[in-house]
């Protein structure tokens, strides 16, 4: 077919009184071509339709294709082959490209919801923020209401299930009720398998729900248009709200972005609808919320180790020092971290974004303090601890290495009895320099280097209790200090 730059240059030539050959000439074309273009310059060649060795199998190929448009051209080949197709992949690959090329360009019809029926939502990933050497991703989570197009966004650091059910229920506070539907993706926290149009939802996603009585539909793979209302109002947020803005912690990006909603998104006029959100919104009848909302923390099961402190996310939160050694019960959101005991809460912390933190409350630590100034008052840790700066060193070092010390002290006083002061003294600086703390360090160490001292069993008194009597050392540093002050005198 003739270009219709052609088509002006033959009637151009034509009218300055060029013969039919002289145009022909000049342009290139035949003199029958000439010829036609100026008996009818708007004359187009009748549509050629080839048939294709492909034509008894382009049903069955557009088939797998609707079903599953990024199956590979091997694979058609080889079922067809089965049917009889004996032309060359070339062939079939020429066909599957054209066939997903037109199918990217196919029109869709716009869908309106009535008020209340439907909300859509989605996520958005934004970068990340820095906590001194930690970086966090920032999502955005998004989710709109059909019919008015009213908005409600998010940020949170994770996109964990827990998550997911915490920000919709945030969301429909802020909407003050519930959809009959919310329209998800194929994400695992809504959709675990996918076949065709046979869907298996996410059963903690479906447990979430139900008490809400909200139906989850799950758009078709790669089909975002049927999501489009919230697919666009994530670009919106990139486009509008995101550019230019200083975010410094998750708590800040949340601040501005709701405000954002008030003042910006939420009382534009919508383009589509021609309205204000906010004022399209009034015609919406939603469900009101439960009494009883499910608690959707992330909860975990943790310990709380001999540091009287519980570990969360690459962070250490202090427990009372009464709940070591026992199981507790940590539930988080973006905000609080809070740790039970029996259904009872010990703790209540500020949420930390940093990586390796010890958050600590004055409360417990002072609890502690306490606890080990009562333990040092003890009378056979009195004892140990009369025996010199070396044994109350090691008495703190065992504190502090989280050892028993009642156990580990009636052990060593066990050991002075069988091999004496002086002996025990030096298993304890050796013990002290290698940083082993505890009482079979000490016993190892005397039992490979030092020799037990015989001495005569004391009597054995009827009161138990009095055989268990020990007497601390005196210091001879105060008898040294006596003698010196009436020596002067």
């Amino acid at each position: 077919m003739l270009e219709r730059k052609t088509v002006f240059e033959i009637h151009r030539l034509k009218d300055m009184g060029l013969s039919n050959s002289q145009i022909s000439r000049n342009l290139g074309v035949g003199r029958d071509t000439v010829s036609r273009c100026l008996k009818n310059p708007e004359r187009r060649p009748a549509n050629r339709v080839k048939s294709s060795i492909l034509d008894p199998y382009k049903q069955f190929i557009e088939g797998i294709l609707e079903e599953h448009s990024e199956i590979p051209a091997t694979v058609i080949m080889r079922c067809i082959s089965k049917q009889g197709y004996a032309g060359c992949i070339r062939t079939l690959r020429y066909y599957v490209t054209g066939r997903r090329k037109e199918n990217g360009r196919k029109t869709f019809m716009r869908f309106e919801s009535p008020p209340g029926k439907q909300m859509q939502l989605d996520w958005g990933y934004f970068g990340t923020i820095t906590y001194g050497k930690a970086k966090r991703k920032l999502y955005a989570f998004a989710i709109t209401e059909s019919f008015s197009r009213m908005l409600y966004v998010e940020f949170t650091h994770s996109q964990k299930q827990a998550v997911l059910h915490q920000c919709l229920l945030n969301a429909f506070a802020f909407f003050n009720g519930t959809p009959q539907e919310v329209v998800v993706d194929n994400m695992v926290t809504a959709v675990i398998e996918r076949q065709g149009r046979l869907v298996r939802f996410n059963d903690s996603f479906l447990d979430f729900l139900r008490p809400l009585k909200i139906n989850p539909v799950a758009c078709n793979v790669r089909s975002p248009q049927e999501k489009g209302k919230i697919e666009r109002n994530i670009q919106y947020i990139r486009q509008n709200f995101w550019p230019l803005r200083q975010i410094t912690d998750l708590a800040d990006a949340n601040t501005q972005v709701r405000r954002w909603l008030d003042e910006t998104a939420n009382v534009r006029i919508h383009g589509s609808t021609g309205e204000k959100p906010v004022e399209k919104f009034f015609n919406v009848r939603l469900s009101p919320l439960p009494e009883y909302l499910p608690d959707c923390r992330d909860t975990v099961s943790v310990m709380a180790h001999k540091d009287f402190a519980v570990r969360y996310d690459n962070n250490f939160y202090t427990v009372p020092p009464w709940t070591v050694g026992k199981q507790l019960i940590l539930k988080a959101d973006n905000e609080i971290v809070s740790i039970f005991y029996k259904d009872k809460a010990v703790a209540v912390h500020t949420r930390c974004w940093e990586y390796k933190k010890r958050i600590e409350i004055p409360s417990h630590i002072e609890l502690v303090k306490r606890l080990r100034n009562k333990l040092f008052r003890d009378r056979d840790i009195a004892v140990f601890a009369s025996m010199g700066e070396d044994a109350s060193a090691y008495l703190e070092a065992l504190a502090d290495a989280g050892q028993p010390i009642k156990k580990n002290i009636s052990r060593l006083l066990c050991l002075k009895d069988e091999y004496g002061d002086q002996s025990l003294l030096y298993a304890i600086r050796k013990a002290y320099a290698l940083k082993a703390y505890g009482a079979d360090y000490i016993e190892n160490i005397l039992y490979q280097e030092m020799t037990p001292v015989r001495v005569h069993p004391p009597v054995r008194l009827e009161k138990e209790e009095f055989n268990r009597i020990r007497l601390s050392m005196p210091s001879l540093a105060e008898y040294d200090a006596i003698a010196v002050k009436r020596s002067r005198s």
